[in-house]
């Protein structure tokens, strides 16, 4: 599918003048921000459509390029197979960095605390952040209310310096950042003064975070463009998600599969019972056979974690602990003990008595 002209992107015509190419700009970025367009992902695609014609069409040269070869590069530019060969730092760096790049607004990292049911089976999760974003006052531009940027003396507004010097393979042409408006190509005569000319500053968002099944802690998530705003409306950054998931009171976690202890009275062991287990995926309903033994494990299949893909969950270990009773009364202890003078056990002396009678006699 063929890529949409540029000027119609921007909504005018190929003649218009810089200045009505930068007001379409404005007013397109304005509308189609991702911050006033949550949840929308054409906003989005808008937004960097405007963004991707306007970086051609507010550089002379390229625009002149697009208007005679339907692209923002000439072809067969010797510049461009020079880079080809040396990359684009050539001998001394000079390939210049776009004007987007200059402006764009940086990464921010925050840490999501999640349950484990949670990081089990994911969902929708708000994530709280503070970061740069866009200036109500001036609506990004930096420039106080009822002014305008306006084109660097330095650059003209493209944002970058040429420089022609000799070299022994002859003329070197040499571009790089206006330091003086810091590549963007416009400056600020009457700074705003709630951003102080920046464009942005500090602010709350929340964020929702669709957290795949499976997730555990070191999982980052990452959401495109809903780091920090750039400098004067330039593009956002990327928001990083660090997972970090809490320890849970009686399940831990082993790759896909989760661990759990049942303790379990003496007498359930030997004679069988049926007990109820809390999982993730409720009351699940266990059977004891007579004569189980402490550290049996018991596999209940699929109650485990999601393995991602499709590929099914894992399994719940369920490790048996048969607990001993203590501080008995006396009914309870004669019980015992009738119990094991029936199974022909010594008890009171802890089977030492049985265990010399049978070294001494042999």
């Amino acid at each position: 599918m063929a890529s949409r002209d540029l000027y119609e992107v921007l909504g005018v015509s190929s003649g218009a003048t810089a200045e009505e190419i930068k007001q379409a700009y404005r007013r397109l970025a304005r509308d189609s921000h991702p911050d006033r367009n949550p949840g929308d992902p054409s906003a989005e695609e808008r937004f960097k459509e405007a963004a991707a014609a306007y970086e051609v069409l507010s550089d002379p040269e390229r625009r002149a390029n697009y208007d005679r070869f339907g692209t923002a590069e000439a072809p067969s530019n010797p510049f461009d197979i020079f880079s080809a060969f040396f990359g684009d730092a050539g001998f001394g760096g000079f390939g210049p960095p776009s004007r987007s790049a200059a402006s764009a607004g940086a990464d921010v990292e925050t840490v999501l605390q999640l349950d484990l049911a949670e990081a089990v089976f994911g969902g929708p999760q708000a994530v709280d952040v503070t970061l740069a974003v866009p200036c109500g006052d001036c609506e990004a531009t930096g420039a106080a209310p009822g002014t305008e940027p306006v084109a660097c003396a330095d650059c003209s507004g493209t944002g970058q310096v040429r420089q022609v010097r000799q070299s022994l393979l002859g003329q070197m042409v040499t571009a790089g950042p206006c330091r003086r408006c810091s590549g963007l190509g416009e400056q600020i005569e009457s700074p705003c003064r709630a951003c102080r000319g920046q464009g942005r500053i500090r602010g709350e968002r929340t964020y929702t975070l669709d957290v795949p099944p499976g997730v555990d802690t070191g999982t980052v998530l990452r959401l495109s463009g809903r780091g920090g705003v750039g400098l004067r409306g330039g593009p956002h950054g990327d928001l990083y998600v660090q997972v970090r998931t809490r320890p849970h009171p009686t399940l831990q976690r082993r790759g896909d599969d989760l661990m759990a202890r049942l303790k379990i009275p003496m007498t359930e062991a030997a004679l069988g019972s049926r007990v109820s287990l809390d999982t993730l995926d409720g009351p699940q309903e266990l059977r004891i056979a007579p004569g189980t033994q402490s550290g049996q494990t018991m596999v209940l299949r699929y109650k485990g974690v999601p393995r991602g893909r499709g590929r099914g969950r894992g399994n719940l270990l369920v490790e048996i602990v048969v607990e001993t009773p203590e501080q008995l009364d006396g009914e309870q202890t004669a019980l015992l003990q009738e119990l094991a003078r029936l199974r022909g056990e010594d008890v009171e002396s802890g089977g030492l008595r049985s265990r010399l009678r049978s070294t001494f006699s042999s």
